[in-house]
């Protein structure tokens, strides 16, 4: 504290003019330095100054400017691309309404096929089954006709005797005779 109040004393006392030197009170010779500088800095620097706020705010508005177009064209580059999506969009959609409905036509055909194949499979299934059915019933034939045939043959070999046999034989070369005369 003692040191202030000695400044506050010295600063009362200016010494006289009597020679040139470096006045050390630093609450006395910093407002003078400081105006110097000020004043030096505000008429040579002003020039430089105004020059360098120019240009910084030259760059700040070229800055600015380029911001707006990129933003300008990342805008209609987005636009783009809504209107690409919108498109894909709607070409996903009637793939997937295609695929649907070719899926579905598919399925229809499929279906028809095997219908078909399986109606082919009824209808050899039942010619096999009428085939196989007309073979049994042509074997029953042969077979009620082979024991029809023998039993009539056992009944004529016991009832048959010569006189009977003779008049049949002559009967029927009589029957074969009356043929050839109409073929001939």
């Amino acid at each position: 504290m003692k040191n202030v109040t000695d400044s506050f004393v010295l600063l009362g006392h200016w010494p006289s003019a009597e020679s040139f030197g470096f006045n050390t009170d630093i609450l006395a010779t910093n407002p003078i330095n400081l105006s110097v500088v000020l004043g030096i800095l505000i008429f040579f620097g002003k020039g430089v100054l105004s020059d360098l706020l120019d240009n910084r705010k030259q760059r700040i508005l070229n800055t600015i400017r380029n911001s707006e177009e990129l933003r300008e064209v990342a805008m209609e580059q987005l636009e783009k691309a809504r209107i690409r999506l919108r498109k894909v969009q709607i070409e996903a959609d009637e793939y997937r309404v295609n695929g649907y409905s070719e899926i579905e036509q598919e399925k229809l055909n499929l279906i028809n096929s095997t219908s078909v194949t399986l109606e082919q499979f009824e209808n050899s299934n039942n010619e096999t089954i009428n085939f196989e059915q007309e073979k049994a019933l042509n074997y029953v034939r042969q077979r009620v006709f082979q024991q029809a045939l023998e039993g009539a043959l056992g009944t004529l070999n016991r009832r048959l005797n010569n006189e009977l046999h003779l008049r049949t034989i002559s009967a029927n070369i009589g029957m074969l005779g009356t043929i050839t005369e109409i073929t001939d």
